[in-house]
């Protein structure tokens, strides 16, 4: 359950647009996150022409996008939560983009789900820049070897993801993300949410994961 706005959605997407445009040349793509959010507001929000969409959840996004797929053949689904490897293949069926990958057991069983599926999709890395022990993610050191792991499972990886730690400023960790990708030839950078897509566009973000400042706070006591 939410407490979303429904007619207030298309007012805040075009402020947060507006937003990103002012903050830097090239504006990040906005990925509306609607882990939660309920029918009508997945209605509202398409009605506005947004067609980019992050989901947390396998089971969730089928639920919200496996039948509307075939009505809206331009929708990009990218999967921002934590990836079981038992789900790969799910993902893989669904998912044009899985901004995740943090371990070699998961890329494996990405490169297999490919194989079985015939499906070819793109993939970021999942970086704890804050190397964090509750948190998902490879460290910082680890980016290249995984990445290297990756690539040898053909897996098309295009870019890193990160989430800072909550009680820390954002920019030295976006900061630190850019600098990784730099290093290492990679074009999309995943950082930035509602509390900081601000700092995120200005460290160079090519998208931005925006939940709570576009449908409102969720409400998770139902």
């Amino acid at each position: 359950m939410t407490d979303t706005d429904f007619p207030g959605i298309a007012k805040r997407r075009a402020e947060i647009l507006s937003d990103l445009e002012r903050l830097c040349d090239t504006a990040p793509t906005l990925v509306a996150v609607t882990k939660t959010q309920p029918d009508e507001a997945l209605k509202e929000i398409l009605a506005t022409g947004h067609r980019v969409f992050g989901e947390n959840r396998v089971q969730e996004a089928y639920q919200h996008w496996e039948d509307r797929k075939a009505d809206y053949p331009d929708l990009e689904l990218r999967l921002i939560g934590p990836l079981q490897s038992n789900k790969a293949e799910d993902a893989v069926r669904l998912f044009d983009v899985i901004e995740t990958i943090d371990r070699p057991k998961l890329c494996r069983e990405l490169a297999k789900a490919e194989e079985k599926t015939g499906l070819r999709r793109k993939y970021l890395i999942q970086v704890n820049t804050g190397e964090e022990p509750q948190k998902a993610g490879v460290s910082p050191d680890g980016v290249e070897s995984l990445l290297q792991i990756a690539r040898e499972a053909a897996l098309d990886v295009v870019g890193l993801m990160c989430i800072p730690p909550v009680e820390e400023p954002a920019g030295p960790h976006f900061a630190l993300l850019a600098k990784i990708a730099g290093r290492l030839g990679l074009e999309q950078l995943s950082m930035g949410m509602s509390s900081d897509y601000e700092t995120g566009a200005q460290f160079g973000a090519t998208h931005v994961r925006i939940g709570t400042a576009l449908f409102g706070p969720r409400d998770y006591s139902a």
